[in-house]
């Protein structure tokens, strides 16, 4: 099994962590992973994303241009990477900020409301958890447990007291995560 995923969004959405974590999360349950960020200057408001590989066999090239999963997290994202998604492939769309939506019908297309519900719920610091769940419901690539390892390599030790909250929020994400077509 190979995965080839993509995440994009703006500077600020959690994006370059949620790789990391997912990354972390591979190597945890014994995947070959490959983890490439890309990121303008800017450390918010910028474009950011990330191209994360788990695998069972050896990674050759972390460079793609043909996605299995795609997370998009803002306009530009969209336009840039649906078009990347395999046939047959995922794509994940945060329902925030979006005045076109995704119009492919040869992929799957989720929604998830993850950045109203993170700011309606005083989670902000979250929103990427619940994504990462909404990702886990449909495409079970990883196990949670695994995540929550990732996710406790990937913290520093003085955020360590949140992990509780980010495994709540893995699970509400996929509660939250809705099919569009």
């Amino acid at each position: 099994m190979t995965e080839e995923i993509i995440i994009a969004g703006f500077g600020g959405q959690g994006v370059l962590s949620m790789g990391k974590i997912l990354a972390y999360s591979g190597l945890m349950q014994g995947k070959e992973v490959s983890w490439l960020p890309s990121y303008g200057p800017e450390q918010r408001g910028g474009t950011a994303n990330v191209t994360v590989i788990l695998s069972d066999e050896r990674v050759s090239s972390p460079v793609l241009n043909f996605y299995d999963t795609a997370i998009v997290l803002n306009q530009p994202s969209l336009e840039r990477f649906e078009s990347k998604v395999k046939p047959g492939g995922t794509l994940i769309f945060d329902g925030n900020g979006f005045h076109k939506f995704p119009t492919r019908t040869d992929i799957n297309v989720y929604r998830i409301d993850a950045t109203e519900y993170a700011y309606a719920n005083n989670e902000s610091k979250t929103m990427n958890m619940l994504i990462l769940g909404g990702l886990l419901k449909v495409r079970p690539i990883v196990l949670v447990e695994n995540v929550l390892k990732g996710l406790k390599k990937s913290l520093p030790q003085r955020h360590h007291h949140l992990l509780a909250t980010n495994e709540r929020s893995i699970h509400i994400g996929m509660e939250l995560i809705k099919k569009v077509n």
